[in-house]
């Protein structure tokens, strides 16, 4: 017995196409009936054409299968790019505020966008600067303590010797670093971020620069810094500490010098890094090769002028690492363990 078969073109199984309706009380041609809920003031036209498209086969009298698979010939015209960007929804009547309306830009995809932006921000404002070094320090120092005169003559020995100054922006020892930039004539750049509380940029700034975004942020000062002069401080400053041991650990960075200024007050977490990690072995003395304690602005000037001419060769020699027999940066030849993460 012949097998039946069907085609898809001729099988009545398929329902069929839906026809369109007119309005016997106007001279409106033949439309298509749309969902109740479709219909809203805010409407734009290309939400009309994706409502109408999907039918819009029925309407040239075409199969249904063809319905299912429009062709561009036979879709309906849309509004152009331009329309879309200038239209906007609005509300019925008239309303001069309406913060429902802003409610996508606090969806992640529209902080993607945000987040692109304070990068090109910040790196349109730093891409034509030259050498420079970023001070780290408390918020927290009043004017009148020795402390802020020590950063702020780091600010100015720096600036002598050929460098800009880069910091947090803030008041304190940040303040300190940016006004002796700021007094020796060279460039004083601050980099503040959005906090909870109001922190206030210094007077003493060349260029300032405000981000929303922590990330973002601390990409600048390692991006545009050839090395961290860090005085006495809390928790941001320790942050910026270890993420950049961090990045030399990892090789993610490389010749940067880090330079802590005052080694009784580093003298604790000294200590603990010492006995404590490397005692247990988690880190290796390696990892300590660019990290320099000093105790004037004239010391911490030429560890870095040092490292930046001789690529931390001879700056190394009165490092932590050296202090605790590592074996030289950059040298595999001479290294007496090549796992070791200095060993490059």
């Amino acid at each position: 017995m012949a097998r039946k078969t069907t085609s898809p073109l001729t099988d009545s199984s398929f329902p069929p196409a839906q026809a369109p309706t007119r309005d016997d009380k106007t001279d409106e041609p033949p439309r298509l009936p749309l969902e109740a809920d479709e219909i809203t003031p805010q409407r734009t036209h290309r939400h009309a054409e994706a409502a109408v498209v999907p039918h819009a086969p029925a309407m040239l009298g075409t199969h249904p299968l063809e319905a299912t698979f429009p062709s561009r010939s036979v879709r309906v015209p849309s509004s152009t790019e331009d329309e879309e960007l200038l239209n906007r929804a609005i509300h019925a009547l008239p309303k001069p505020h309406a913060p429902e309306l802003g409610a996508f830009t606090h969806t992640d995809p529209w902080r993607v966008l945000r987040i692109q932006s304070e990068f090109v921000y910040g790196f349109n404002a730093l891409a034509e600067l030259g050498a420079a070094v970023t001070v780290f320090g408390s918020a927290r120092i009043a004017r009148t303590h020795p402390w802020y005169q020590l950063a702020r003559d780091v600010g100015y020995e720096l600036v002598k010797a050929g460098f800009a100054v880069i910091t947090g922006g803030g008041p304190g020892l940040m303040e300190a670093a940016n006004r002796g930039a700021f007094e020796a004539g060279g460039p004083s750049i601050g980099c503040n971020i959005e906090l909870p509380f109001e922190q206030r940029s210094n007077e003493y700034l060349t260029t300032s620069i405000n981000f929303r975004y922590f990330f973002v942020r601390k990409t600048m000062f390692v991006k545009y810094s050839n090395g961290f002069v860090i005085l006495p401080g809390g928790f941001g400053t320790l942050d910026e500490l270890f993420e950049a041991l961090t990045l030399v650990q990892t090789r993610k960075i490389h010749r940067f010098p880090i330079v802590l200024m005052g080694r009784d007050y580093w003298k604790g977490l000294l200590d603990w890094v010492e006995t404590t990690q490397l005692g247990t072995g988690m880190i290796s003395p390696e990892d300590l090769n660019l990290l320099i304690v000093v105790e004037t602005a004239a010391e911490a000037r030429d560890a870095i002028l040092e490292c930046y001419r001789s690529k931390c060769w001879t700056t190394w020699k009165r490092s932590e690492g050296r202090r605790l027999a590592a074996d030289p940066p950059g040298a595999p030849e001479t290294a007496l363990d090549r796992r070791k993460s200095d060993a490059q």
